[in-house]
């Protein structure tokens, strides 16, 4: 399911935490100064808008895994789960379902 997925994904970045940055780009981002992986959010995003405004399904696909992968880190970095993004994500559906 996409949700395991997305779960077994950030179980793999909360081990990287703690893994030797100079072989693991999450560790380097998790480890780091926090302003670098904001900055690459930033990017991410960027270049998913770019791809969005092109119609390449492709690229589109390809810059939002991006993006997602390091607003995973993110999560990682504060500590929190894609179980608290879906739980608000729900929370929000079910508000508007009334």
């Amino acid at each position: 399911s996409p949700e395991r997925l997305l779960t077994d994904l950030q179980q793999r970045l909360q081990q990287r935490r703690h893994a030797d940055p100079a072989h693991s780009y999450a560790a380097r981002l998790l480890q780091g100064d926090e302003n670098r992986l904001l900055q690459k959010i930033g990017e991410e995003a960027i270049e998913t808008l770019l791809a969005g405004k092109t119609g390449s399904s492709p690229a589109l696909i390809q810059e939002m895994a991006d993006l997602w992968f390091h607003c995973l880190l993110l999560l990682c970095k504060h500590n929190l789960t894609v179980q608290d993004i879906l739980d608000e994500l729900s929370r929000r559906f079910n508000q508007n379902q009334e």
